[in-house]
Formats: C-alpha cells, structure tokens, sequence
C-alpha cells in the first residue's frame, strides 16, 4: 500500500516497520529488509527519526551477519542520531540492540552496561513491551563473564519468563524458557529443562519456520 502513496514518508515509515518484523523474528530476511529500509529513509526522504532507527537495525543486522565493528558503529550512530531529534520512546529497545552487539563482539561488560540503560530507560517512560528481553539478555550476558554466577543469571531468566507471562507476551515467554532450560541443561537437570519448554512451544501453531521455534524444537530434542 505504501508503494502506491505518492509520499515518500510512507513508504519510509513502511519500510522500516517492515525491518522491525524481521528483528523481532530474527528472520534471515532482516538484513535486507532494514538495509533497504534505512537507504530509503535517509536518501530519499531525509528523515532524521526513520534516519535514525533505519540505521540501528542495518547496524544489528549486519553485526549478526559477521561484521561486527561496523555493525556495532551503525547501531551507535543511529542511536545518536535518533536521540538527538528528542524522541523518547523505543530507545530502551535500541539499548538491547546494542546489548546484543556487544555480547556479539565478546564485550559482555559493554553489553550489560547499554542493558543499565535500557532497563533505566524503560522504567522512566514505562514502556514495558520489551521488558522480558531486557532482563534475559541481562542473565545470558552475565554467564559471559568470567567467574559468572549461575544463581544471578538463573534469576535473570526466571524474572523474564515472570514478566513474559504476565504480559501473556508468548514469544518471549519461549526465549526466556530456552536460556533457563539451556542453563539448566548444563547444570544436567534434563528433565526440568523438557518440562519448562515443552509446554511453551507446544502452545504454538504457526511461525515454526522462525529461527526461535527452530531453535526451541532442536533444543527439546536434545533434551528428551
């Protein structure tokens, strides 16, 4: 629809909505799509705020795609970016981008510090959308440091999957389910792992192509 409005903003703001669908997913298709998204909405329309948040989700997508230093500079710059016009929603988000880039860089310190911010950040604006992730990555980071403490990091993940359920927030009830179950898969209780995560997923009836799904099913079997 986008595409027949003669309103490059549209199209811009599309776009980019378009690159938000894919990250949530973490679908492969993400890297394209926020790539695009991002040269539309600073070439053609010149928009600082789409200009902003374009550039984040190019910057992630392509650290995951293996170039991280230059994806961890475009996820900064577009942060800048997007600040700087004064918007004050989304930016809690934005941190766990850039939490994610750094666990992605080996930073976890760098990761848990944007993690601060972000958990600040949604407590201030009381946007709670994403607050499940915000306290998972919190206990996937920890256990990256040396000397982690399972105890702090297993309570990480069982506040997400609290905060997941009572937002009736099912996806990320199945990430948080998945960091407890894989910890508790290295602590060898199989069995408890198997009996938290196979309800969650069997709740499910669409999206199995996603990568969490793909993930949570080929975690099941390794645990069954």
């Amino acid at each position: 629809m986008a595409h027949e409005l003669p309103d490059p903003y549209s199209l811009a703001h599309a776009r980019c909505w378009a690159a938000y669908v894919y990250q949530f997913s973490l679908g492969p298709a993400s890297r394209a799509r926020a790539g695009r998204g991002r040269r539309r909405a600073l070439d053609r329309a010149g928009l600082s705020i789409l200009g902003g948040r374009g550039t984040i989700l190019r910057g992630w997508a392509l650290a995951m795609q293996g170039q991280g230093e230059a994806g961890m500079a475009q996820v900064c710059q577009g942060i800048a970016a997007y600040r700087a016009t004064g918007a004050p929603l989304l930016v809690a988000y934005y941190c766990t981008l850039l939490a994610e880039v750094s666990a992605h860089l080996g930073h976890p310190e760098d990761g848990l510090q944007a993690l601060v911010e972000a958990h600040t950040l949604m407590e201030q604006q009381e946007e709670r959308y994403w607050e499940a992730e915000v306290c998972r990555l919190r206990g996937v980071l920890l256990l990256r440091q040396p000397g982690a403490s399972q105890v702090e990091a297993e309570a990480c993940f069982q506040q997400a999957l609290d905060v997941a359920r009572r937002q009736e927030a099912k996806s990320l009830e199945l990430r948080a389910a998945m960091s407890l179950a894989r910890l508790w898969q290295q602590q060898c209780k199989r069995a408890a792992a198997y009996e938290l995560l196979a309800p969650i997923y069997g709740w499910f009836t669409e999206g199995f192509d996603t990568a969490d799904l793909k993930d949570a099913k080929a975690l099941l079997a390794e645990l069954a």
